[in-house]
């Protein structure tokens, strides 16, 4: 299937799952199909096909042969606190994680990278949750472990321009 024909059933995607979560009042479960295409397509990964098993993209260019899980967040309620990405695979091979955050169309905004290593040290200081144990965190938390990689405004940001919120 050509990139146009992709990026046409995409945006079809992204209409359709809006329009199912305003009329039936919940989503349609597609957000991480959408969170996939729309982080190869920004930062220049290729997807993997079929799945390996522990992610889903592998890097190019400046992060080339990086093996990456990809999330999908669309945040319909910003006010709304307890936001929690997709279980994180800690018994499976990868290297990063990135999340997609997304608005109410299902249309990117943001998206986060964290490290490996910074998972598993942000889940181990919260050993004693059974949610850290099956490699689940809160949005929040991600934000506050990862780095901001895109966003709507300014696309890819450059890592050395870039400063943690923390430090």
């Amino acid at each position: 299937m050509s990139i146009f024909a992709t990026e046409r059933l995409i945006s079809e995607a992204r209409r359709l799952a809006a329009e199912y979560r305003r009329t039936m009042g919940k989503p349609l479960g597609i957000s991480a199909e959408i969170a996939e295409f729309d982080a190869a397509r920004l930062l220049d990964l290729e997807l993997c096909n079929p799945r390996p098993g522990g992610y889903d993209a592998i890097g190019r260019g400046k992060r080339a042969g990086k093996r990456i899980q990809i999330k999908g967040r669309a945040i319909f309620d910003e006010k709304k606190s307890g936001q929690r990405i997709g279980q994180l695979k800690l018994d499976q091979e990868w290297d990063s994680v990135m999340l997609v955050i997304m608005d109410a169309d299902y249309q990117p905004v943001e998206i986060y990278e964290a490290e490996r290593a910074d998972i598993e040290a942000a889940l181990a200081e919260q050993k004693n949750s059974k949610r850290a144990k099956r490699g689940a965190m809160s949005v929040a938390r991600f934000k506050a472990i990862a780095r901001l990689v895109w966003n709507q405004v300014e696309g890819e940001v450059d890592d050395e321009i870039w400063e943690h919120p923390g430090g």
